[in-house]
């Protein structure tokens, strides 16, 4: 009786997976610098041979773990935003969870410790232009409907992604994340509030 073969593909994107689980778990727990490739190649039970053959080598691998998270967290704050009863609330909902996410440990440690320092400039990140797109459309449709002043969207959209992305920055790496993030949160609702045509949440 013959053993039927998984399909090459199938084969490809299991040993894909299994390497990004393991190297997440290692670069979560220990960080990118410790994180041996020995250690999450056995761990995948797989050989280094097939790191190199599958990511080129541990920055490939962390980028694709990036990655991973990284639409991770976009499922997570549509649902957010999908959520709220209006556009500004799902707006402001979704910006602020994007901050408190800092206080994971998995992304504190992987997206916002790590990840500039492999990476460089996350606003250089291969996702960044998709989230000031989404931003600025969310902004347009705002000052459309007469929620927010007369500004213009794209570059609003670039310094609340910038915000977003500092005061995530800094609670990740302050020594006491949860005191960080209720100063910065209140902080980057009232700058989010001073678009406001009334300086007043609408609803």
């Amino acid at each position: 009786m013959k053993t039927a073969h998984k399909p090459r593909s199938e084969m490809v994107a299991e040993t894909r997976a299994k390497l990004t689980a393991a190297a997440r778990r290692a670069f979560a727990t220990v960080g990118y610098a410790n994180a041996s490739m020995d250690d999450f190649t056995a761990d995948a039970g797989l050989t280094r041979g097939a790191l190199y053959h599958h990511f080129g080598d541990k920055k490939g691998l962390f980028e694709a773990v990036v990655a991973q998270i990284d639409r991770e967290m976009s499922v997570r704050l549509n649902v957010i935003s999908a959520k709220a009863t209006t556009r500004w609330q799902g707006f402001v909902d979704e910006n602020i969870a994007y901050v408190e996410m800092a206080l994971e440990p998995e992304i504190q440690r992987i997206m916002l410790r790590d990840g500039p320092g492999v990476l460089g400039d996350p606003a250089q990140w291969p996702n960044a232009n998709a989230c000031i797109m989404s931003i600025t459309t969310n902004l347009a449709a705002l000052k459309e409907e007469g929620v927010i002043r007369d500004i213009d969207p794209e570059a609003m959209a670039r310094l609340i992604s910038g915000a977003s992305l500092y005061a995530a920055q800094w609670i990740a790496n302050s020594d006491d994340p949860g005191a960080t993030s209720k100063k910065a949160v209140k902080a980057f609702r009232a700058l989010m509030e001073g678009l406001l045509v009334d300086n007043k949440c609408p609803g």
